[in-house]
């Protein structure tokens, strides 16, 4: 089930991905605050370079890490990726990301030898995106929207409202907990699949 609601990307970046990120223990909290979280997810380059070092054991030299931020945004291999290309995200990268990316404290760059890592307050933080198609809703309003459909119908049987009275109370009280519990189920295993380092692809390029 796919639901998102188009939110503004980075300068010059795709639109149509939410971030989410939830600290997962005192020590993230404590050293990277929520608007620093998502001021550096907010753009899709620097998702591709977390999503990269996750995947390859927290730390990987700039240029490998340019190479395949170019591959995944052009649609590409890493074999296919043209100079130009990869040039021009190596730059971007070099300048501008990392040393933003290393202020805020997501990663660790050391620009004398060209490599990046992730901080241990990085590690900690849960980050998954929500991709939603601009003609569906977050999953926020779809649970909002169930249980208040769920209530009415359960209240209408209750006090005898016909056609809802045909089905006894307790039948329509199943009925909207097992479609809560399925959409929850349905839900985290989405949520699983699209974390940040799940697979050898940005959740982004998957889909």
């Amino acid at each position: 089930m796919s639901r998102t609601q188009s939110h503004p990307a980075g300068a010059g970046e795709q639109q149509g991905d939410e971030v989410r990120a939830e600290p997962q223990s005192d020590s993230a909290s404590e050293t990277l605050s929520r608007d620093e979280v998502f001021e550096t997810l907010s753009n899709r380059r620097r998702r591709f370079v977390l999503h990269h070092l996750q995947d390859a054991d927290e730390s990987a030299p700039l240029s490998e890490i340019a190479e395949q931020v170019a591959a995944w945004e052009n649609d590409s291999t890493v074999d296919a990726v043209s100079s130009s290309e990869r040039k021009t995200v190596y730059t971007s990268l070099q300048q501008f990301h990392l040393p933003k990316m290393d202020e805020i404290g997501v990663v660790s760059y050391d620009s004398r030898e060209g490599t990046v890592a992730l901080t241990e307050a990085a590690t900690d933080l849960d980050i998954y995106l929500e991709v939603v198609d601009s003609y569906d809703i977050p999953w926020s309003f779809y649970y909002v929207g169930l249980s208040a459909i769920g209530s009415v119908m359960v209240a209408l049987s209750a006090v005898g409202v016909e056609p809802f009275a045909a089905v006894p109370f307790s039948g329509w009280t199943v009925f909207v907990l097992t479609t809560l519990t399925v959409s929850a189920v349905a839900h985290y295993l989405r949520t699983r699949r699209m974390r940040l380092g799940s697979d050898s692809q940005p959740p982004e390029v998957r889909q």
